[in-house]
């Protein structure tokens, strides 16, 4: 097929695809550059039409492509470079966003896991940006050393909704699972509590998660249940 008849062709499927309507001589030649007379593309669409690449609706004045044209094209251009890399990119870029979104349905099972079992605060930080999930504070609420200073609470959960994340980019956490007691919190608000946190990495993306509670709370159990937890997660 010679250069003008299929770049005519193509541009009757391109066209049709994208709006699922007959295509005219006229809105190709508004359309591409063909640098022809129109009479010339109405003979080009003549001639495909009479080699049954495309065919004409009866009620419309347009051309749509017949099987056979859709069939020369895929088998023309099934290796074209530009529609590979068009179809590469649009797939990473919603692979992306539907591993992003699996990661958030992740963490709040986490989370909300991690609640149930410890009775208290359980906190995770969510990918690429500085948000943080929580659950559990109207566990701690029920504690007598928040009933008592609802103060402290309402410091904590201050803390959880503002910079939580950047505050825990400055804290040591190295080990596995790093557990700060009372006043070995750098976060002032916390210095009441004990902040169990550990690191996660889930589908390419990693944060922190863990538990808030008063010092009180259970270490090892709490430890245990973290460890569970993130079993879980990273599955």
């Amino acid at each position: 097929m010679k250069d003008r008849k299929l770049h005519v062709l193509l541009a009757i499927t391109e066209s049709f695809i994208q709006s699922a309507s007959p295509v005219g001589s006229k809105y190709i030649i508004g359309r591409h550059s063909f640098n022809v007379s129109p009479a010339t593309i109405r003979n080009e669409m003549a001639e495909l039409e009479e080699e049954g690449y495309i065919s004409q609706p009866h009620t419309s004045a347009g051309r749509i492509p017949t099987d056979k044209g859709y069939r020369f094209l895929f088998d023309t251009f099934q290796n074209g470079r530009i529609e590979q890399e068009k179809a590469e990119e649009e797939f990473h870029k919603h692979y992306t966003i539907h591993l992003r979104e699996k990661t958030r349905e992740k963490l709040f099972d986490a989370v909300s896991l991690l609640a149930q079992v410890t009775g208290d605060v359980s906190f995770a930080t969510l990918p690429n940006n500085q948000q943080t999930i929580y659950l559990g504070i109207a566990n701690v609420l029920k504690k007598p050393e928040f009933y008592a200073n609802p103060a402290i609470a309402s410091q904590v959960v201050e803390v959880l909704e503002k910079d939580f994340v950047s505050l825990l980019n400055k804290i040591d956490t190295r080990d596995d699972i790093n557990v700060f007691i009372g006043e070995e919190n750098i976060i002032n608000q916390f210095q009441s509590c004990t902040l169990m946190v550990a690191k996660y990495q889930v589908n390419d993306y990693h944060g922190y998660f863990g538990v808030l509670g008063p010092t009180r709370l259970r270490y090892a159990y709490n430890y245990t249940a973290i460890k569970c937890v993130r079993k879980v997660l990273e599955s």
